[in-house]
């Protein structure tokens, strides 16, 4: 009888040890912490509710494609999309921010996201974004930077003293914002070049660790966003997205897969902060995309571009921010797939893409 009551009070103990864990999860025991719901509910605050879409890079289209490795990569990393060849790729080509329709807008900061779909092993999925480094250097400074730019209900617009007392607090991204603004914005999606900005690691088959950054280098010819075009002066509100589903129905777009790989000191925990220009870069292959398609009927409608999905070969660093992005983005996930029968169409419609790829 004493052995049945130690084993019970034991479960019982247990059971309440896994309830804490996932109430600590949820924020429920520590309600000040900052939680993948308290995130996503920023980005609603901001950018207002809109169900079924993304919380974050709301509009976008699907792209299907390919990646040729050429084998460089090989001496860094043992995944096996890096050994020469072709890997089936899908991804996602968007604009930052959770409002899907907006009109487009060269200055606005725009995303490639890839999934490649090696066969028979692992698959690697990476986001990246046209701006050289990131703005904020953790998840919290990030989720800071929304509620500041909540917009004030009397103006629409943030309220400069609250984007005042941010900046104050976080001289990393004033530094960040001096970088960004220096950049050259390209005129469209195809002729613009992406980074990853995070740092992972590469790990090869002698188990040498390295660690890395990446770049989709655009080769298309750069063109400077023109000032009639950056103004959004255009009446067509998808000008970006028709000039991009314009380019792929006439010949592939492409981007060199760049690997610069870092030195001892260089930092790896914060993407704010731009490595030396001199480090080694790779040539590792080049992505193909020729097909491109609404997210009403795309294929990456039900991918997650989860930036922890790794395949053997790439690890996480101590950079904070993609874990934070992947809890954020399960709960976009789970929140869009709930809304599915109240989503309105995407911006970019079927009915778009198939007139404008045709005229």
């Amino acid at each position: 009888m004493t052995a049945v009551l130690v084993r019970l009070v034991v479960i019982g103990v247990v059971a309440l040890g896994v309830a804490a864990l996932f109430a600590y999860a949820g924020g429920w025991l520590s309600p000040h912490r900052l939680t993948p719901t308290r995130m996503i509910t920023a980005f609603e605050e901001v950018d207002g509710p809109h169900p079924g879409f993304r919380r974050n890079h709301a509009k976008g289209i699907c792209a299907t494609g390919w990646f040729e490795s050429n084998g460089q990569a090989a001496s860094l990393s043992k995944a096996a999309l890096f050994a020469p060849g072709k890997v089936p790729v899908v991804g996602r080509i968007a604009f930052a921010g959770g409002m899907p329709f907006i009109p487009d807008e060269p200055d606005t900061v725009r995303s490639l996201a890839l999934r490649f779909l090696p066969a028979d092993a692992e698959e690697w999925r990476t986001g990246m974004i046209n701006i050289p480094v990131f703005p904020v250097r953790t998840a919290q400074a990030f989720y800071e930077q929304l509620v500041a730019s909540k917009p004030d209900p009397a103006t629409g617009q943030p309220d400069p003293a609250k984007m005042q007392a941010f900046a104050a607090n976080h001289p990393e991204f004033v530094a960040a914002i001096d970088i960004i603004k220096k950049r050259q914005v390209s005129s469209g999606f195809a002729d613009a070049t992406y980074n990853s900005l995070n740092t992972f690691r590469f790990v090869n088959s002698d188990g040498v660790s390295t660690p890395v950054r990446w770049s989709a280098v655009s080769l298309q010819p750069f063109v400077a966003a023109s000032a009639a075009s950056a103004s959004g002066a255009s009446a067509d509100k998808n000008a970006l997205f028709d000039a991009l589903i314009a380019d792929v129905a006439k010949h592939p777009v492409q981007w060199r897969l760049v690997i610069t790989a870092g030195q001892a000191g260089d930092p790896t925990a914060n993407p704010t902060f731009p490595w030396p220009a001199d480090r080694k870069q790779i040539d590792a292959g080049t992505v193909t995309i020729d097909k491109v398609s609404s997210e009403d009927d795309g294929p990456c409608v039900d991918v997650n571009f989860d930036p922890m999905v790794l395949p053997a070969g790439i690890e996480a660093s101590d950079d904070p921010i993609p874990s934070a992005r992947s809890a954020a983005y399960a709960r976009s996930f789970t929140l869009r797939e709930g809304e599915r029968k109240v989503k309105p169409p995407s911006a970019v419609t079927p009915q778009e893409v198939s007139s404008v790829g045709k005229s």
